[in-house]
């Protein structure tokens, strides 16, 4: 008896597997403000093709109402590209995956605006030419790596969704939050110029860079982190994760690494 029950749950579990739709999630990496080559009816184009049963956004739970229509303006490529979407196919769904109160959050801890300060300074002492040969070379392949990435964004969007962009991404945030630092974290310039957060606490910019350069990877783990959860919670569905394309790369590695032997597939937008 034991023996045939064992084999009827073996035979359940088997046509389970068979028979469980598979979740497919596709992450567009956006240009978020409309430019010739990439605009909301070029987004909502791909978004016909694609047919998603969720569309998520890199924006947090403050631009949605309780039962997630958008109730602020949103007035970039994949705002108002949704709009249309969701006007031609009002039973698709919207959901944030941002990190909550992402930009507050940045200004309370000195993030901001010491991250762009300090690149700033650094600009101007490379152009000075006070830095090492190889804080200048650092900071030189830094600042480099931004063209090749403005070429790719100039062209159709298969040119900034594929894998040797993200490689490209990949690279040059390495350089902004890894490699930077290496300048900031031994310079008395960055140690001595400080900042006043909005609770009166002075921060330096060698402090506040440092802490935007490690919020890079907090942000994009939550982010992945939270579209997984809404991936989870929808099983079977058709998934659209819009996102600047600079954190492309960053989102496909965590979520290949999170939907390893899961019912979960991810693709590419140009793929059939």
């Amino acid at each position: 008896m034991k023996k045939i029950i064992t084999l009827l749950l073996i035979i359940v579990t088997i046509f389970s597997c068979k028979t469980e739709k598979v979740t497919e999630i596709t992450v567009i990496g956006n240009l978020h403000k409309p430019a010739p080559n990439y605009n909301p009816e070029i987004l909502f184009n791909i978004l016909e093709k694609i047919k998603p049963d969720f569309i998520l956004h890199e924006i947090d739970s403050s631009f949605f109402t309780p039962d997630f229509k958008f109730n602020k303006p949103y007035n970039e490529n994949e705002g108002m590209a949704s709009k249309m979407y969701i006007e031609k196919y009002p039973e698709t769904h919207l959901r944030p995956y941002e990190f909550e109160g992402r930009n507050q959050y940045r200004i309370d801890k000195g993030m901001r605006p010491t991250d762009g300060l300090t690149l700033k300074l650094l600009d101007s002492l490379n152009n000075a030419k006070l830095l090492t040969a190889s804080q200048s070379k650092i900071f030189n392949t830094y600042t480099a790596l931004l063209e090749p990435l403005k070429v790719r964004a100039s062209k159709s969007p298969e040119n900034f969704n594929n894998p040797q962009t993200d490689s490209i991404c990949e690279q040059r945030q390495f350089y902004q939050y890894q490699m930077i630092p290496k300048i900031t974290n031994v310079r008395d310039e960055f140690e001595n110029r400080f900042l006043t957060k909005p609770n009166g606490e002075k921060i330096s910019y060698r402090d506040g860079y440092q802490l935007w350069a490690d919020f890079w990877d907090v942000r994009n783990q939550t982010m992945a982190k939270n579209i997984m959860k809404i991936s989870e919670q929808n099983k079977g569905k058709r998934i659209v994760v819009l996102t600047g394309f600079m954190h492309r790369y960053y989102l496909l590695k965590e979520l290949k690494r999170l939907t390893k032997g899961k019912n979960i597939t991810i693709k590419e937008f140009y793929e059939k």
